[in-house]
């Protein structure tokens, strides 16, 4: 089966190998990869808290044994790997790794070797560090590239205005720059200046001033975690929580479910469909624990112009 959206979903890997065992894991990197899907998004943290011995790497790891298993895919696909949110000492989630250029150096080597892989297509930067210097964080991310082991730089949960910092001190270091960011979003989001709960990234979502950014600098790609909001659309049992009550949210579940219903789709399909066609696009990260719900997210239909004004005009 081929679909018209794989192309533009990123296959989430973070459960791989823990809640996800690896069996599960290598028949949805199948299907995915089946379908026409070739970006698999994975961090050196994932997911140590769901690991007994609080370290990451599970998700690389197996990864890695996939592609081992699977001989000539490696060039079919973009693998992307993170930095920064490692605890230091396993099973103490008082205190991450950080972006420190050493620390850098060696978990790129760490991720690597998990990975089983020469080069790594895009490396993120997970989350901020402002210990160290942002212009060393350049400098050693910059160096992977500039030796031949990354083709692409990321960034995931900054603010703004240090993405844009960071993209200045790269052009004065004539070094590569960040050229992707990872943040959340959704068709519906939580009221300004409210904390979701289960979310510690401080800048961690979408905002208005990000969407200018992006319209602004079109080089530059948004990967969207959590598109789904952890299956609040579809799912009775996962309810949005309560910063995403206010009118806002209940014109756009009311458009979403109009759109869904002409379709005879789930609104989730509909959503992962808007966020690939909006200006600026969004490429969403799916994280699925089984091949049921991967083809659900791959059946995700190709919306009208009509569709797309009804869907942006709720507010």
């Amino acid at each position: 089966m081929t679909s018209p959206i794989a192309p533009h979903l990123v296959l989430g890997t973070m459960y791989f190998g823990t809640k996800t065992d690896e069996r599960t894991s290598f028949h949805l990197m199948d299907r995915y990869v089946a379908a026409g899907g070739r970006v698999l998004d994975t961090a050196n943290c994932y997911a140590f808290w769901a690991n007994p011995t609080g370290a990451g790497g599970q998700s690389e790891r197996t990864i890695g044994a996939w592609l081992a298993a699977n001989p000539g895919v490696r060039e079919e696909l973009t693998i992307a790997t993170k930095v920064a949110q490692e605890p230091v000492r396993p099973g103490d989630f008082t205190e991450w790794e950080g972006l420190a250029p050493d620390v850098i150096a060696t978990q790129f080597e760490r991720s690597r070797e998990r990975l089983g892989v020469d080069v790594v297509d895009l490396y993120w930067a997970h989350g901020e560090d402002r210990a160290t210097p942002l212009a060393d964080v350049v400098a050693a991310m910059g160096a992977l590239v500039a030796d031949g082991k990354v083709k692409r730089l990321g960034v995931s949960n900054h603010p703004t205005w240090r993405v844009e910092q960071a993209r200045m001190l790269a052009e004065q270091q004539d070094v590569e720059p960040w050229t992707a960011l990872q943040l959340t979003t959704s068709y519906v989001r939580p009221r300004p200046d409210t904390q979701v709960p289960g979310k510690d990234h401080r800048f961690g979502f979408v905002t208005d001033e990000t969407i200018d950014y992006l319209t602004e600098h079109p080089e530059m790609e948004c990967w969207a975690y959590s598109p789904l909001v952890q299956g609040a659309y579809d799912r009775a049992d996962r309810p949005f929580p309560d910063v995403y009550d206010h009118p806002g949210t209940t014109a756009r579940l009311a458009a979403l479910r109009e759109v869904a219903d002409a379709r005879g789709a789930r609104p989730g399909q509909i959503v992962l469909s808007w966020l690939t066609q909006s200006t600026p696009s969004m490429r969403p990260i799916v994280g699925v624990s089984s091949v049921e719900q991967l083809d659900e997210a791959l059946a995700a239909p190709h919306l009208s112009p009509q569709e797309m004004a009804a869907l942006d005009a709720a507010i």
